[in-house]
């Protein structure tokens, strides 16, 4: 029950000044979007945080926030309020497309301008699974030629926690489990208890960094054929997403896929990207 000026969670309270405080700051630095309906389970996630920090008020952990020039705090902030529950094939139509469709399109134009420069990235790659599903997909679909191609996958997040997970590449059975046996049997190896490891050879070609889609410009020198940003967007409101879209095109070759999560969409007014069906746009040609 809320309770003015703030919420009484039995442990902490946050007043509305401070919730708006604080989620100004999450909306200008992470693009998340937190609405009131948001605020208690903001708290509840922010509780123990502050208690092992010793921060006797929102107010204080708010100002250590904004004075902290390392950004650790930060960084601790964005695991605790992000989800990153995935597991490996989620949204299979899309990896279906990729492999049948998108990945054979964006091979044979690269052949026919004699390129081998095969560009991929992963927005919001959390724990790891949807960037070591594509390299499995193209280490399938380019066989031996593989190694003549200058390909992998570059993988990003916000959040440091995600990453590690990522970069391990160590996954309990049952978030491998939709998978095709095939690609189970070939790319994966018992680690005990349980858990199952990626092979070296595909965890090699994935290059994982932390990044923040919030950046108002990307440091990238050339752009990619085919991005993924699933199930990210959900969390931010609608001018942030505008924003973001721009920036995924301005970094697109023409002719490139932009895939992103069944739940979302970029909307009828938007008139960069061409729809191709639900979830997943395409780039014209220049």
């Amino acid at each position: 029950m809320i309770q003015a000026p703030g919420i009484n969670t039995g442990m902490m309270t946050i007043s509305d000044n401070e919730f708006a405080a604080l989620r100004d700051l999450i909306h200008k630095r992470f693009g998340i979007n937190l609405t009131e309906q948001k605020r208690s389970l903001l708290v509840g996630r922010l509780q123990k945080l502050m208690r092992t920090r010793g921060f006797a008020t929102f107010q204080q952990y708010i100002d250590f926030l904004t004075g902290d020039k390392s950004e650790q705090g930060l960084s601790e902030l964005v695991d605790l309020i992000s989800t990153n529950h995935t597991y490996f094939n989620r949204e299979k139509d899309h990896f279906d497309y990729f492999y049948e469709t998108a990945l054979p399109t964006v091979v044979e134009r690269l052949k026919q301008q004699n390129r081998r420069d095969l560009r991929v990235w992963c927005a919001g790659s959390s724990t790891g699974e949807e960037p070591y599903t594509l390299v499995m997909l193209m280490k399938e679909y380019l066989g031996t030629d593989y190694k003549n191609w200058d390909a992998g996958i570059l993988a990003t997040d916000i959040s440091d926690r995600a990453l590690t997970t990522a970069r391990a590449a160590i996954y309990p059975q049952d978030r491998v489990d939709q998978l095709p046996a095939n690609l189970r049997n070939k790319y994966f190896t018992p680690a005990g208890d349980g858990q199952l490891a990626v092979r070296e050879e595909i965890k090699r070609e994935a290059t994982y960094r932390r990044f923040n889609l919030m950046n108002t410009s990307f440091p990238f020198k050339k752009p990619f054929q085919i991005i993924f940003c699933r199930n990210v967007m959900i969390y931010f409101d609608q001018p942030t997403r505008d924003a973001l879209v721009a920036r995924f095109h301005q970094h697109t070759e023409p002719g490139g896929y932009l895939f992103i999560g069944h739940s979302e969409t970029l909307g009828r007014t938007q008139i960069l990207y061409r729809y191709l069906q639900p979830a997943l746009y395409q780039k014209g040609d220049a």
